[in-house]
């Protein structure tokens, strides 16, 4: 027979290698195996009912949470994970352990102030979700991010655990600002992003681009320099060398350039970024490319 500490190593693989599969009333969910071992204090067999239920205690704060059903998991929860970390407790009228666990949940996941919010699943009512994630103990706590868990515990676990398996998923507070400064896009906000990542790519085109609207093409080039080329680097360094050119003007200024494009390095440069200004979708710039290379070669 394996050992506890084999079977939470199994148990975490199965975490690890997720893959989402459909699931019945298109819900999507992990099938997740839960192996039902628990040598936790307070665990129930999912459809043992127990006498030993306590009442919750009454809460004086508030907490993102939202009771989900077979036919709201998806979108309360795989959709929603996409935005914020959510953590499902699955959990039972009858099941004592649920019933402390559940207020301890609730206090830790309300103290992060809207940073990770809480699905609870009553397993009687709602079998697809119990089924799909295969518990046959609770309570059982899986913490979904990207419509992925990421990490799960059984049983009633004290504050303290609790308080770390959420703290977890929240995001670094270096994090947190950068995407507070990104979110401003105000050239102040965005260069204290930069202050904060010298080396992010995304600051540095965001502020680029910023820059060229504002009339500063030279300082905008020099910052992209910093940063390997890519699809969105050259789109800004061809805005801030070519200025503010309209769609209607695009074709007559290159069929101003091609003809001179091959001699003049100056020109091809330009014929390039103008290129760069078009819709990848725009049939026009295939043609123009075909165009330059036969005048080039």
């Amino acid at each position: 027979m394996p050992t506890w500490d084999e079977l939470k190593t199994q148990r975490q693989a199965k975490i690890t290698d997720l893959l989402l599969e459909p699931f019945t009333d298109g819900l999507w969910l992990d099938s997740i195996n839960v192996l039902g071992h628990c040598v936790l204090s307070g665990c129930e067999s999912v459809g043992t009912q127990s006498s030993a239920a306590s009442e919750a205690s009454t809460l004086s704060y508030t907490v993102q949470m939202v009771d989900v059903t077979d036919a709201t998991f998806q979108q309360a929860v795989i959709e929603r994970s996409a935005i914020v970390p959510v953590v499902v407790d699955l959990w039972a009228e009858w099941c004592g352990p649920c019933k402390q666990l559940g207020p301890i949940l609730e206090k830790v996941i309300a103290e992060t102030q809207g940073k990770v919010d809480l699905a609870k699943v009553d397993v009687d009512a709602n079998p697809q979700i119990a089924q799909a994630f295969k518990v046959q103990s609770i309570p059982a706590v899986f913490a979904l991010v990207n419509g992925q868990p990421v990490d799960q515990f059984m049983g009633a676990l004290p504050e303290s655990e609790v308080a770390a398996f959420v703290n977890k998923l929240l995001p670094a507070e270096e994090e947190t600002e950068l995407s507070r400064l990104m979110s401003a896009g105000d050239e102040s906000s965005l260069r204290v992003a930069l202050e904060l990542e010298p080396g992010n790519a995304e600051v540095i085109v965001a502020l680029a681009e910023l820059l060229v609207t504002e009339q500063q093409p030279q300082e905008a080039l020099a910052l992209l320099e910093k940063i390997p080329e890519s699809p969105a680097t050259r789109r800004v360094a061809a805005l801030a060398r070519t200025g503010s050119v309209g769609a209607e003007q695009v074709a007559a200024q290159l069929t101003q350039l091609l003809d001179t494009a091959k001699d003049n390095e100056a020109d091809r440069q330009q014929f390039v970024d103008l290129l760069e200004l078009m819709d990848d979708e725009d049939p026009a710039k295939a043609q123009w490319r075909r165009k330059l290379t036969a005048k080039l070669f």
